[in-house]
């Protein structure tokens, strides 16, 4: 019988030619605190075939430095010092101080900026305790994800003007920053891992945030950096991006990504079918319109169009997230679907 490690693996290589489509569920705090028993059946009727390493197997010889609930109502403050104010419960908050304010043009004050060096004494014996102990596909856990970082730090409008305005030292803070992300996959890459992860969101709903050719000029290498790691220590690269991102996925794909998180409704289907067995599309149902608002139907439909456009022997995992707004009977019928086809 194929594990569920064995056919992520398969799909990935394009050479799933018999087997059902891998399966993940995303849940925020949101749907597990409203329907709880929803969650239950659907992990019982179709469990995940990816997963993330859980909290109670990360550790840190020196633990990070966080205050309060990233999900809660109220302040969180993070490990690199970015406090996030939240007003909805069991979803992440916004940063409204960044930590490089607005008056700071040239970026002259970075000193209250913590770079978390604690997340490199992590306990990889317990990592891969947690790897020997799954016959899942298990991805690391600790975020890579620059642009968001930046953003955070300094707060988007003031990073957009930045980014056109070029300050050296701000340059100079983003070697640091990711000189440590480098660092970082390092350190998982040398777990026993199967995948490693990096994201930022990149997509307004009809272009990306930044020209393209400042993306390319700017973030891409950092990428290539990122995935030149990975296949360092042999493992498969997996990237999530929300919005329209049409136009970085080809750069994913020449720098050896294997697993897009991208909203492909959002993107469109047709506008897909060109990276058809170039890469895998980790998901996802549209989660704007159709797993809040859709009938049974039209969920069926979905999934069975995102098969039909973008599979080949694999390319495809059934990835869903269960966050706000989602119907949970919709959510249910899409794992159901995929079970199905």
């Amino acid at each position: 019988m194929v594990t569920s490690r064995e056919l992520v693996y398969k799909t990935l290589a394009f050479e799933n030619s018999g087997g059902r489509v891998p399966r993940q569920m995303w849940l925020l705090p949101w749907a597990t605190k409203r329907y709880r028993e929803v969650i239950d059946v659907i992990h019982r009727d179709y469990p995940d075939d990816i997963v993330e390493v859980p909290a109670e197997f990360k550790r840190y010889a020196t633990p990070p430095k966080t205050q309060g609930d990233w999900f809660s109502v109220g302040e969180y403050t993070d490990e690199w010092g970015c406090k996030f104010t939240n007003i909805h419960d069991g979803i992440v908050g916004e940063v409204k101080c960044p930590i490089v304010p607005a008056d700071d043009e040239h970026w002259d004050d970075v000193s209250r900026i913590h770079i978390p060096e604690e997340l490199l004494t992590l306990d990889k014996q317990k990592v891969d305790e947690f790897c020997a102990s799954t016959d899942q596909f298990v991805l690391q856990s600790d975020l890579t994800r620059p642009f968001e970082r930046m953003q955070f730090i300094r707060g988007s409008e003031n990073l957009f003007v930045d980014l056109a305005l070029s300050p050296p030292k701000m340059f100079s803070f983003m070697e640091r920053m990711h000189d440590f992300y480098c660092r970082l996959l390092t350190v998982w890459g040398q777990t026993d891992v199967d995948g490693l992860y990096f994201m930022d969101d990149w997509g307004t709903q009809k272009s990306l945030l930044i020209n393209p050719k400042l993306w390319v000029e700017l973030f891409k290498p950092m990428y290539r950096d990122y995935s030149d790691i990975a296949k360092k220590y042999g493992k498969k690269i997996f990237f999530h991006s929300d919005g329209f991102t049409l136009d970085i996925i080809p750069h994913l794909i020449d720098i050896g990504i294997d697993a897009v998180n991208l909203q492909i409704f959002c993107i469109g289907l047709d506008k897909l079918r060109q990276f058809k067995g170039k890469i895998t599309f980790w998901g996802e149902i549209d989660r704007q319109g159709i797993l809040p608002n859709g009938t049974k139907q039209e969920v069926r439909e979905a999934v069975k169009r995102v098969k039909e456009t973008l599979w080949d022997n694999g390319g495809v995992i059934a990835q869903c997230e269960f966050g706000p707004g989602a119907n949970p009977e919709n959510v249910y019928t899409v794992f159901e679907t995929w079970a199905n086809l």
